[in-house]
């Protein structure tokens, strides 16, 4: 099903010198969550994602020309892993996220891959990530693990 946005958005391969912008917008986006949660920590945020950061699994989100978000799509030995799906937050609400979701989800189909994640509780994303097949595997009081099978 067509995902139909007004904003014209790419995604384009992760180049090392992207991490900086990739790390400072990921602490904007997930800060609501993590202070809601009682977890955030300025520099841990921004740490981890410096830490995870391969280049060669991560697509940067454009919009209008500009760096607006970030998604990891990481091999693993049961399917494939989506980590630090973010977007700016001036660009919720807009199907951008969706559209993205999707053409990763069309991907792992292709390959036949289980897709697993995991989303902060109480993030609105979760709702994003039910409305494509994801269902709950298990939960911690910080997150909830949620997987999708391939879809044929």
């Amino acid at each position: 099903m067509p995902v139909h946005t007004s904003t014209a958005w790419a995604l384009r391969p992760a180049l090392p010198e992207d991490i900086e912008a990739l790390a400072e917008l990921r602490a904007t986006a997930m800060r609501p969550d993590l202070e809601r949660l009682g977890r955030y920590d300025e520099h841990r945020v921004r740490r981890r994602m410096r830490d995870g950061y391969v280049p060669g699994h991560t697509s940067v989100v454009v919009v209008d020309g500009e760096l607006a978000g970030s998604v990891t799509l990481r091999p693993v030995d049961s399917g494939l892993r989506l980590e630090n799906f973010c977007l700016s937050p001036a660009l919720h609400g807009r199907g951008i996220g969706t559209a993205v979701l999707r053409s990763l989800l069309a991907r792992a189909d292709e390959q036949g891959a289980t897709v697993r994640l995991d989303v902060l509780q109480g993030s609105a994303a979760r709702s994003l990530y039910e409305r494509h097949g994801f269902t709950e595997e298990r939960q911690d009081p910080i997150d909830v693990f949620m997987v999708r099978p391939p879809v044929r």
